[in-house]
C-alpha cells in the first residue's frame, strides 16, 4: 500500500525561480529568503518521498481561456518547463508516473470529483518553483511528479470545502494504490498579493498568519472563507492558498507542524511555507 508521508505549503513566487536560475540566490536581497528554506530542504533529504503531487495552478501556458478545468491531472511520462514568454527555465524536465497518476484519476472520479485528464502539457512556475525550493539544483529531480492543476485564476474557482474534500479522497486514492511508495503533496501559491489593479502590492500578514495557525489546528474554519473574504484579505491572487487546503485535506485529521516561516515581501508576495506531518498512529 502507497502511504502519504506529509504535505507541504509554500507560495511559488516566480522571482524565486529567476533568483535560482540567474546564481542570485545569494544576494543581499535574497539571501534571508534562501537561508530559510535549508531546514525544508534537510527534511526532504530525509524523509525522500518517492512521488509528490503538486497542486497548482497554471498561469496560462498548458490552459489558457479557450479551456479552463477546474481540477486536472498531468498523466504524462515527463513535462517539459513552460516558455512563460523568456524561454523554458535551464531546469530538468519533470518525470511523472502515469500509473499513480491514472489511478487517482479513477479513484477520484469514481468519487464524483470531475478530473480533467492531461496527457500532453508543460508545468509553469506554479509547480516548478516549489521543486526549486525543496531541492534547489539537482541534474535531476528527486522524485516523480504528478501535476494537479486548480482554476483559481478564472471565477468561479473552486470552494475551500471543496478542496479539503478533494484531499480526502485523494488520501483514499494513495491508500487504495497497491505499490509501496511514500507520497508526499504540496499546496502552492498565495500567500497574500495582488499584481494588479487599485490594490496592487496589498498583502495581509495577519490574516496569513491566521490562515497557517487554522490550517494546523482548525482547517473547516479555513474551508469555509468565502471567494469575496479571499480577495478583500489576500488580494487578486492570494485566493491561490485555497490549494493549500486540498493538502491539508489529505493529511491526517491532527498534525504535527514541522516548520514554518514566512517572509515579507518577497517580490510582492508575503512568502509562505509549512511542512505537516500526520499525527502518530494516524
Amino acid at each position: 500500500m502507497a502511504k502519504l508521508i506529509a504535505g507541504i505549503g509554500t507560495s511559488h513566487v516566480p522571482s524565486i525561480g529567476a533568483a535560482v536560475d540567474n546564481g542570485k540566490t545569494q544576494t543581499e536581497y535574497w539571501k534571508p529568503l534562501f537561508d530559510q528554506f535549508e531546514p525544508a530542504r534537510s527534511w526532504v533529504e530525509t524523509v525522500k518521498p518517492d512521488v509528490s503531487i503538486i497542486v497548482y495552478n497554471d498561469h496560462a501556458h498548458a490552459f489558457d481561456l479557450g479551456s479552463i478545468p477546474t481540477f486536472s491531472i498531468g498523466t504524462c511520462e515527463s513535462f517539459r518547463s513552460s516558455d512563460e514568454g523568456y524561454g523554458p527555465r535551464p531546469i530538468p524536465d519533470v518525470q511523472g508516473d502515469p500509473r499513480l497518476a491514472w489511478h487517482l484519476i479513477e479513484s477520484l472520479v469514481l468519487d464524483q470529483f470531475d478530473i480533467t485528464m492531461v496527457n500532453d502539457m508543460t508545468v509553469d512556475h506554479g509547480l516548478t518553483v516549489p521543486l526549486s525550493i525543496m531541492y534547489d539544483q539537482p541534474t535531476n529531480w528527486p522524485c516523480k511528479v504528478i501535476p494537479l492543476a486548480v482554476n483559481v485564476v478564472q471565477y468561479p474557482q473552486p470552494t475551500g470545502r471543496r478542496c479539503y474534500a478533494l484531499g480526502q479522497a485523494i488520501r483514499k486514492a494513495i491508500e487504495s494504490y497497491d505499490q509501496d511508495i511514500t507520497v508526499a503533496i504540496y499546496g502552492t501559491g498565495g500567500l497574500s498579493h495582488q499584481l494588479q489593479g487599485e490594490r496592487a502590492g496589498v498583502i495581509n500578514e495577519p490574516f496569513d498568519n491566521w490562515f497557517l495557525d487554522k490550517l494546523v489546528t482548525d482547517p473547516l474554519t479555513v474551508a469555509e472563507v468565502d471567494h469575496t473574504t479571499w480577495l478583500r484579505e489576500t488580494g487578486s491572487e492570494g485566493i491561490e492558498a485555497v490549494m493549500w487546503l486540498i493538502m491539508r485535506g489529505a493529511l491526517s485529521e491532527e498534525v504535527k507542524e514541522v516548520y514554518r516561516f514566512t517572509h515579507c515581501p518577497a517580490s510582492n508576495t508575503n512568502y509562505g511555507m509549512t511542512i505537516l506531518e500526520n499525527a502518530a498512529g494516524q
